[in-house]
This record gives C-alpha cells, sequence and structure tokens, in this order.
C-alpha cells in the first residue's frame, strides 16, 4: 500500500508538473465545440512545423523518398499539410481521451462493420490491423462506440504521461495491452476479443525483415503473419480519414485478409506493407512521416536521416 501511495505521489513532483498543465490543457481543449477544436488543431500544427525542425527534416526525408513522383512544391504543400494533421492529432488524442461519448457519436461514419461480425463469427479473435495515421487515436475511440476490442500500445517513457495514457484508454476500451506482451494479446484473440495493432513502425532488427514500402526496403517486424498462424485470428484492416472542415471522420473496415497467413513469412509481410501503402495514398497528409521508418537499413546501404552519419 504505502509503495502504491509513494509511486502515485512521484508523479506529482517538480519535474513532471509540465506534463499535469498539458493534460489540463488537453482536458479543457477536449470540451470545446468540435469546429474551435479543428481551428487549434491547423494552429498547433502550423506552429509546429516552424518549431519543430528535426521532425519536419524527419518528414521532408520522408516525402522526398515515397513521393518521388511529386515536383519540389508539391511536396512543400504536402509537408505543410501534414504538420497542420500532426496538430490535428493532438486535438484528437485529447478529444479521444476526455470528449464525451455523447459528443463524439455524431462524428463518424462507419463502414464495412459486418465483415468485423463476421470474423468473431469465426471465433477466434480478430487482429484489428490499421496503420500510425495521425487520426489513429481519435479512429479507434469512435470504434469503441461500435464494438469492444483491446488495444496495443507502447509504453511512453515519462511515468506521468504513460499514467494519464493508460488510465484514459482503459476507461474507453476493456483493456490496453503492452506492445512487448504478446502472452496477453494472445489471450485476448483465445478469448475472441478483437485486438488493435499497427504494425507500421520501424522496431529495429529484431523479428523484422526488409520488404518493400513505397518502393525502399524497411525494416517490418513479422508479427501480424506469426499471432495470425499462432491464434487462428482473422485480421481486419481498420483505417480512418479525416474528413475536410468539420466533417468528422470515415471509419473503413474491410474484409478479412483472405488465404493469410501463408508459408512465406515475407510475402504475408510484404503484403501488409502494400496494404497500408495503398491506404495511405489515399490521404497521405494524415499518415506520420515524421517518424523514422527508415532508420534501420539493410547491411552496406547508406544511412537516410543525418544523425546516423
Amino acid at each position: 500500500m504505502n509503495d502504491t501511495l509513494n509511486a502515485q505521489l512521484s508523479l506529482w513532483s517538480p519535474r513532471y508538473w509540465p506534463v499535469h498543465v498539458g493534460m489540463t490543457l488537453g482536458w479543457l481543449t477536449a470540451h470545446l465545440p468540435f469546429g474551435v477544436q479543428m481551428g487549434l488543431g491547423r494552429i498547433l500544427g502550423d506552429c509546429a512545423y516552424y518549431l519543430m525542425r528535426e521532425r519536419r527534416r524527419v518528414a521532408r526525408t520522408n516525402l522526398g523518398l515515397c513521393f518521388p513522383e511529386l515536383d519540389t512544391e508539391a511536396r512543400r504543400t504536402l509537408l505543410r499539410e501534414h504538420f497542420r494533421s500532426l496538430g490535428l492529432g493532438v486535438i484528437e488524442t485529447a478529444m479521444s481521451w476526455w470528449t464525451p461519448t455523447a459528443r463524439l457519436r455524431g462524428l463518424a461514419r462507419i463502414e464495412g462493420l459486418e465483415h468485423l461480425h463476421a470474423a468473431l463469427d469465426a471465433g477466434r479473435g480478430v487482429i484489428l490491423l490499421s496503420a500510425h495515421f495521425t487520426t489513429l487515436e481519435i479512429g479507434g475511440r469512435l470504434l469503441s462506440l461500435h464494438a469492444p476490442f483491446h488495444v496495443l500500445y507502447r509504453r511512453h517513457k515519462n511515468a506521468a504521461f504513460e499514467a494519464v495514457m493508460q488510465r484514459a484508454r482503459e476507461r474507453h476500451f476493456e483493456k490496453a495491452i503492452a506492445r512487448d506482451d504478446m502472452r496477453g494479446m494472445l489471450k485476448s484473440l483465445k478469448a475472441n476479443i478483437p485486438v488493435w495493432y499497427a504494425p507500421d513502425q520501424n522496431y529495429g532488427a529484431e523479428h523484422s525483415i526488409f520488404v518493400s514500402f513505397f518502393g525502399i526496403p524497411a525494416s517490418t517486424i513479422t508479427a501480424t503473419a506469426r499471432l495470425a498462424r499462432i491464434s487462428g485470428a482473422r485480421v481486419v484492416p481498420f483505417f480512418q480519414e479525416r474528413l475536410p472542415g468539420t466533417g468528422g471522420y470515415r471509419l473503413k473496415l474491410y474484409p478479412a485478409l483472405e488465404n493469410f497467413p501463408t508459408d512465406d513469412e515475407a510475402a504475408d509481410t510484404q503484403r501488409v506493407n502494400t496494404l497500408i501503402e495503398t491506404e495511405i495514398r489515399k490521404t497521405p497528409a494524415q499518415y506520420l512521416w515524421a517518424h523514422r521508418r527508415f532508420k534501420t537499413r539493410p547491411p552496406g546501404e547508406a544511412p537516410v536521416y543525418k544523425e546516423q552519419l
């Protein structure tokens, strides 16, 4: 009891005060009218474009690699739109944690919910295959209003932020599973509970192989196929799209992947990357380009980002 109390009190030490101030501002923002929230998000994104020089450079590099067909002006426009999308994503995270459910219900158009129900009828669980769009948090929160599922997440290094994030997610989802808790994920799937999963970031060389992503060899984890093989779960792609202005969001669930997994791990992993790439091309500004997706390189290949030199 004392250890628990001490741990909770430690989260209020002065070094965590900026987190608490930020969370308070987030809570207040989550209760503003939707139009005001969207306006603030775009302003926040414009500020981030000028202040986050390193992330801007990473995003510019990624866009140059992935969209070589665009001219310089088109990529610059896409970069600016991406940072506005990042700003909106911050506001949407606050919305997904603290905006009252009644206010969220009218914001989403959902397509393909029948595909999730059909996959669950098999009784082996469902992997909700998603990707790191800036709309990821709000998309998951909006889907939770229509179907229960568990979420996979990455622990945050800041203990105070981690505590707030954990409470928020467990308030709206039945269970939040740490990304490295494979046993917990398999337990959920065995209970025929969908698990929300996004495998599209660079997690290093362990349990990863190089397959194409926008025509570039990208270190990609093979866990999607392995989890599906071990559990027998169906893989249902789930993506979300932010609509223009105050139009809200479109949630899209697709039919479960057929003939997945196969005996070819590389082909299965490439299939996942190709599916995600296809979805990104529909709303390229809404993908998380500020992530160092190509940090891990195949042996002998030059680094992509300057800090690796």
